[in-house]
């Protein structure tokens, strides 16, 4: 998953082939044991697992595989062992590239990591190398073919909530909120009966790279394939104009 598009990444993700699929159901699964272990079961006093399942539902995953997800790591903590890793690298041109990641085996997740850099002739860095170029937000995504009320009045109930930012793109609308106030500002649309395409906190670049030669392309590409293949990775942020 590459974290910094708009409404090209909501049409993708509408068109997924069930490996595809199969792959955001992995992730989230993830992400739900994790949030089990760190805020309880509940999602009414655990904000992150709220935030959680709103995106396993934008994603459509169903209610039943959800509840199966927070039975089985409230049930069987102690083996919930996954570790955050996130790292850092440069694709062609210098391209910036971030990846997270929850795995039980670091050494697995940073071969693998490594491979896809050294295929698509790119390196890891080190720890801070190229993060800053982005900035971390809460970013959501309503598509325009999904809300058809006053855009003004959207407006107004997000900023209400505590967003940072409104704007309208050509197929959506975009809200930028702090990464603090994200779960507000999303409950408050949910609250609201707002359908969002896409709600999560994210890494948005601050200045994009645009590749003309093929080959760069061809080599960002084939290092993000990679990546996404991989189990382990959760989310890929670039700052490639793509």
């Amino acid at each position: 998953m590459s974290g910094h598009s708009k409404f090209a990444n909501i049409k993708h993700k509408k068109e997924k082939n069930d490996a595809a699929k199969g792959k955001i159901f992995t992730i989230i699964g993830r992400e739900i044991a994790v949030a089990v272990k760190e805020g309880g079961p509940d999602p009414a006093n655990n904000s992150k697992l709220r935030d959680i399942i709103a995106k396993a539902k934008a994603n459509n995953m169903p209610n039943d595989t959800i509840d199966r997800g927070i039975k089985k790591a409230a049930g069987d903590a102690n083996s919930v062992n996954y570790e955050v890793v996130t790292y850092e690298g440069y694709g062609p041109n210098g391209t910036a590239i971030i990846v997270d990641a929850l795995t039980d085996n670091k050494n697995r997740t940073a071969a693998n990591v490594r491979n896809a850099f050294t295929k698509g002739h790119g390196n890891v860095g080190t720890q801070g190398c190229v993060s800053y170029m982005f900035d971390k937000k809460g970013q959501i995504i309503i598509a325009k073919e999904d809300y058809e009320t006053d855009p003004d009045e959207l407006m107004m109930t997000a900023l209400d909530a505590g967003a940072e930012d409104f704007s309208e793109e050509e197929e959506c609308y975009e809200i930028i909120t702090a990464p603090e106030d994200f779960s507000v500002v999303r409950q408050a649309l949910e609250d609201a009966g707002i359908p969002m395409a896409e709600a999560e906190v994210t890494m948005i670049p601050q200045n994009y790279v645009e590749l003309t030669d093929e080959q760069d392309i061809k080599n960002i590409q084939r290092t993000l394939d990679l990546l996404d293949e991989d189990d382990d990775v959760q989310m890929v942020y670039h700052n490639w104009d793509e």
